[in-house]
């Protein structure tokens, strides 16, 4: 079955975070499908982000993994160019959720498509309420963040029709699981 609730420790990130703030240019030759280079490509996660403006790394130095699976935006999060890179770098990371204002479309597309993130659209501003390493659980089935120390919950848009192909790992493993495409031979 597949997981419906996250909890964890949150990164806030503010507005117009763009994909080359998520991964940078120099990263886009590591190759996904390679899981040394999947792995790798974690590590770069959001190093893009100005240290001055972001002093908490979201993945540590010298780690390959994030210690927050819940990321917490403003608008319009990975906007710039269109790049797969980005949500994978997040999922290789161990993101699993982006609460966010809003998303540039192609990020989202992105993020549904690999099947690496869940981008949820949260109807209040959370990065103004929320800072980074606060607890939150993050509940798919009821569209619910709820605020570990306070039990305060906000809500956020059901997810529809994107949500089963990001369960299924994106949009390739979605299609084989119902057909629309033939299963790899074994």
């Amino acid at each position: 079955m597949k997981q419906t609730v996250f909890k964890g420790p949150v990164y806030v990130v503010r507005d117009n975070i763009d994909t080359d703030q998520i991964i940078s240019a120099q990263f886009l030759n590591l190759v996904p499908t390679i899981a040394e280079e999947y792995e790798k490509l974690g590590s770069y996660a959001l190093a893009g982000l100005p240290e001055s403006l972001y002093p908490i790394r979201y993945v540590k130095e010298g780690s390959l993994d994030s210690e927050y699976p819940i990321i917490v935006a403003g608008k319009n999060f990975g906007c710039g160019s269109s790049r797969e890179h980005a949500p994978i770098a997040l999922g290789s990371a161990g993101g699993r959720v982006v609460l966010a204002e809003s998303f540039a479309r192609i990020f989202f597309r992105n993020s549904v498509a690999t099947g690496e993130l869940y981008p949820c659209e949260i109807t209040e501003r959370l990065c103004d309420v929320l800072k980074t390493g606060e607890i939150v659980s993050v509940d798919l089935d009821a569209a619910t963040v709820t605020v570990a120390s306070t039990g305060k919950k906000y809500l956020f848009k059901p997810l529809g029709d994107v949500r089963p192909v990001v369960d299924a790992g994106g949009l390739f493993n979605f299609a084989r699981n119902s057909g629309m495409i033939a299963s790899k031979a074994h």
